[in-house]
């Protein structure tokens, strides 16, 4: 039987903690920022986790990690 192959952009986009939990980059922070308050592109830093009904698919998409 071949090995399975990771999706190598869910590999890009997302890492797999040591707890099982997947955290992701946040979303929206990349351009039209002149619209957004600093409060938002504030809360916007940083990495957050993947929801619980995603989470199974993303890992699905990595076999390996």
């Amino acid at each position: 039987m071949p090995k399975m192959k990771t999706k190598s952009g869910a590999a890009k986009r997302f890492k797999v903690r040591a707890s099982g939990s997947v955290k992701r980059g946040q979303a929206f922070k990349r351009h039209i920022l002149t619209k957004k308050t600093a409060k938002v592109k504030r809360q916007l830093r940083g990495i957050t986790n993947v929801h619980a009904c995603d989470a199974a698919n993303v890992r699905a998409m990595m076999p390996y990690a």
